[in-house]
């Protein structure tokens, strides 16, 4: 499947390999505690996800009265999402992170979402179990994302839908871009550790990965919000908190490399003027397609 999905995609195996590990690599990070604390995830990303949530619901056509399952769950933007907007709709959300389904039921959705810790690669529920399976910027992060994506179908009835968006890391998610540039620039022997290198992140690679399982009618688009920062701490404190590979990285450096790396950072969003908002675009790649009709019904 690696192989048949490089060739698709027009990529080198061996740069599909090197991504592999560097995925890997990630969900060490992840494991160690890198996306596991609620609190810090909502303060460095949650804010962005919630507001790119209720646009993969609309792009995935969520109806009311569905069975959706939310695949990442994480704290729980999606699952909130899809119960605003379809609110007879019942969701499950799975997430490999203990501390990150305690979040999300202490949102208190209501008694129609339920969170539970689970295994995107491995899920415990039985086929056709639900109408709509989404997944919110999750799939790069996984070691197997072509395994995760074979459940996700499975899971699905025929004819129901399997959507998903991942943070476009190369051009489009600034609030990252912008650090990871300026992070580079100052140690460029980090330059691997760059999210650009993110797997399915790049336009055309989510809808090549939903072909590559034969779904249909598969359409693949952007979703893009502003992320707007009312002070440049605003902006830069979430990094603080540990959270995702740059947060593990900034946390990572030594007081005086870090100080370094913030004043960097000031000057390429403020310049040498004084402190006051900034607006950053955040784009996601989303794809969707339709779990294939058994011929035999």
């Amino acid at each position: 499947m690696r192989a048949t999905y490089a060739v698709m995609v027009g990529i080198p195996f061996a740069a599909i390999a090197l991504a592999i590990v560097a995925v890997a690599a990630s969900v060490v990070r992840e494991q160690s505690g890198v996306f596991s604390e609620g609190d810090a995830y909502e303060r460095f990303m949650g804010r962005w996800s919630a507001r790119m949530a209720q646009d993969l619901v609309r792009w995935a056509g969520v109806r009311d009265g569905e069975l959706v399952l939310d695949v990442g769950s994480g704290t729980g933007a999606l699952a909130a999402a899809v119960v605003t907007a379809a609110p007879a709709s019942r969701v499950t959300g799975i997430d490999p992170a203990s501390a990150y389904v305690a979040f999300a039921q202490g949102r208190r959705l209501g008694d129609r979402v339920t969170f539970e810790v689970g295994d995107a690669q491995q899920l415990a529920f039985a086929d056709g179990s639900f109408d709509r399976t989404l997944s919110l910027l999750v799939l790069n992060f996984l070691p197997d994302s072509a395994r995760a994506l074979a459940e996700m179908i499975r899971v699905t009835r025929h004819g129901g839908t399997v959507a998903a968006a991942v943070w476009d890391y190369g051009t489009g998610m600034e609030m990252l871009r912008v650090f990871w540039d300026e992070a580079v620039a100052l140690n460029p022997g980090i330059d691997s550790r760059d999210e650009r290198r993110m797997p399915l992140s790049r336009q055309g690679e989510l809808a090549a990965l939903w072909r590559a399982h034969r779904l249909q009618d598969v359409v693949e688009g952007d979703l893009t919000i502003e992320t707007r920062f009312p002070s440049f701490d605003d902006y830069w404190a979430p990094f603080l908190g540990g959270q995702g590979p740059a947060g593990a990285y900034a946390t990572g450096l030594a007081e005086e490399e870090r100080a370094q790396l913030r004043e960097r950072l000031r000057r390429r969003l403020l310049g040498n003027g004084p402190d006051g908002p900034i607006t950053l675009r955040a784009r996601a790649w989303a794809v969707r397609g339709t779990v294939r009709v058994d011929p035999r019904r």
